[in-house]
Order: C-alpha cells, then sequence, then structure tokens
C-alpha cells in the first residue's frame, strides 16, 4: 500500500518530536552518550582498572550493561602471583593498595574472559602491562584479534605496585614514548595511556604521548605512598609502599584532568576519588569524557550504579538535556554571587 506524501510528511514531523521529546530533562530522559575515537559509551560510567573483578565478582550487585564501559583489571603475557600479604590497608580518606598486578596472563584471559565478556552488551577496555616492549608489542597485537570484544586497550604505564614494567623503569621518558610508538603500530584500536604524578611532569608527558597518536589518557593512577604500624615498627603492608588511592587524591585528579584537556583537548578517562556523583560531575565540568569509579566498589559495591543515577537526577533537576551541555562547562572566572 502507497502512503499519502502528507502522511509520511505528519509522520516524519512525529518522529522528530518524539525524539525532541525524548531528550527533554522535564520527560526524565536525558542523553548521556559519548563518544571516544569511534567507541560510542552508553553513558560516561566506567570502573578503574584492578577495582571491579576480573570477571563476574560484581554480578550480584552490578549489571554491566547499565555501565558505559568496564576496565578490567591488568592483564601481562604471563600470570603474577603478585605481591605477599598484606597488601591492603586503609589510609586517612582513602586506601594503600600493594596488589602487584596479580592476574593468570593473556592466554587465560582470551579463554576465559573474552568468551564472558562476549556475552555483556558494553565496551570492553583491556587494561595492560608489560615488563618491556617486546611484551606490550606482543599483548596489544594479540588483543587486537579480538576486537569484535575488545574495544579498546588502557596501556598501564604507572603502576607503582611492581618491581619491572613499573614506575622505576617509566621514569625514562624515552621507554613511555617508545612503548606509545609500538602500541600505535600494532592496533587501530581506541588507545589509551594510564598515567600518575609519579612519572614526573604529567602535562609535558601527556603533551608528547599526544604528539605520537595516543587517542586517549586514563588520569590519574594511584601516588605512592605508605603507612606505619607503630608497635611493630614496621610498615602496615608487607610491601613498604603502595598506591594511594581514594577522596585523598582527588583534587589532584581533578586538577590534571582539567589542565590536560584545556591544553591538549584530548579525550580524558578520569579517576580519582570518585565517591559519589557530585564528585564525577565535578570531573565532567572540568571536561572528563569518562569516569572511572575505583575505591569507592570496596566501599559500595553499588558504587557505579548508584553514581550514574546521581547524575542523571542532576541534570534532569537542572533541565540538562544532554551530557555535552555539562562537560567542560567549568567557567574559569567565577561568577558574582
Amino acid at each position: 500500500m502507497k502512503m499519502n506524501k502528507n502522511v509520511r510528511k505528519q509522520g516524519k514531523k512525529q518522529i522528530k518530536t518524539n525524539l525532541m521529546r525524548c531528550c527533554r530533562p522535564d520527560s526524565g530522559s536525558v542523553d548521556l552518550t559519548t563518544r571516544i575515537k569511534d567507541v560510542v559509551f552508553r553513558n560516561p560510567l566506567t570502573v578503574a582498572s584492578g577495582t571491579f573483578g576480573t570477571k563476574d565478582e560484581y554480578a550480584p550487585f552490578v549489571d554491566i550493561e547499565r555501565l558505559g564501559a568496564v576496565i578490567t583489571k591488568t592483564i601481562t603475557v604471563k600470570p603474577r602471583r603478585g605481591n605477599p600479604m598484606p597488601r591492603i590497608c586503609e589510609a586517612a580518606a582513602g586506601m594503600l593498595n600493594a596488589i602487584g598486578l596479580q592476574n593468570k596472563g593473556l592466554q587465560d584471559f582470551i579463554e576465559d574472559k573474552i568468551p564472558y565478556f562476549e556475552k555483556k552488551d558494553v565496551p570492553l577496555i583491556v587494561n595492560i602491562a608489560g615488563e618491556s616492549t617486546d611484551e606490550f608489542r606482543m599483548l596489544v597485537s594479540t588483543l587486537t584479534k579480538y576486537r569484535h570484544v575488545v574495544k579498546a586497550i588502557e596501556l598501564n604505564l604507572s603502576c607503582p605496585n611492581v618491581e619491572k614494567g613499573g614506575v622505576s623503569a617509566m621514569r625514562k621518558r624515552d621507554v613511555i614514548l617508545d612503548i606509545v610508538r609500538t602500541a600505535r603500530s600494532e592496533t587501530d584500536l581506541l588507545l589509551i595511556a594510564k598515567l600518575s604524578p609519579e612519572l614526573g611532569d604529567l602535562i609535558e608527558i601527556a603533551g608528547e604521548l599526544v604528539s605520537i597518536g595516543i587517542d586517549a589518557l586514563s588520569l590519574i593512577n594511584t601516588l605512592k605512598g605508605m603507612a606505619v604500624d607503630v608497635r611493630k615498627r614496621c610498615s602496615k603492608m608487607a610491601k613498604i609502599t603502595g598506591g594511594l588511592s581514594g577522596p585523598a587524591i582527588k583534587p589532584v585528579a581533578l586538577r590534571y584532568v582539567y589542565e590536560v584537556k584545556k591544553k591538549y583537548k584530548i579525550p580524558v578517562i578520569a579517576s580519582g576519588g570518585i565517591m559519589t556523583a557530585i564528585d564525577a560531575l565535578e570531573f565532567l565540568v572540568v571536561g572528563a569524557d569518562l569516569v572511572a569509579v575505583g575505591t569507592a566498589n570496596f566501599v559500595q559495591p553499588t558504587a557505579t550504579l548508584d553514581i550514574l543515577d546521581g547524575i542523571k537526577e542532576f541534570c534532569v533537576q537542572n533541565h540538562i538535556a544532554c551530557l555535552d551541555d555539562l562537560r567542560g562547562s567549568f567557567k574559569e572566572n567565577r561568577p558574582a554571587t
């Protein structure tokens, strides 16, 4: 049956009206869609590497298909046992951890984790670390073969809890640049570099990575710290130092996200002390593309979804139809009260 021209025209008009209506904040619908390179995320919420289990540990608490993305625990070529216990302790406004990149290695990831995430409708970002440039090359080239599941690769260039492949090795700028160049030559997937202020001048490093083709930055990884048991006169952990995360580092992370976004306009995954929706919104206002929840997952297993709901509620209450209307809206000149 042929449709009358006027009927078709009215139909198109109605569809357009319905689409506009669904984006109106007073209807309770907010467009949280975020795009980085060719990857589309349904919302900006993800999890920081190493804080969300290795596969389905959080399944009883979080429907991962509601998240914008999942970032895996760090994967290495060979299995790692990690550091000896104890390797986690509380700190003022945060926690220290010295896990040491414990994981079952690349082969296990391919055989066990890939099939699991293959059935999930959520972009998978795989965090990787190597003890050499060749190991990074192997990880990137292998994971790129599974691009139907793996949508992005996050290079862990800043973990302070390992003897090899960590901050001590990465302090040399040419090593970092060589790893990123190598990874870039092996994949056209979204490539992200995870950095920590422990590496040195983070703003300068970010600029160099942008110049050699990195697609996005993950800011920031943990800061190196320690805690002392005064009765035993030793560290509270088996390793003397560990990575500090949680609310204590949020102001530092917020500053770096703001400065990097302002100077380079590169996509940024923000992490560091995001415990509430307001924390996440602060990072979005200064320009973050995605926000990664870390320590909060240990405190409240449903933290990611609680924060997501809080962002939606804020947008509705403040008549923000699309997240892009909020993202990067920071005013350098404080408005008069």
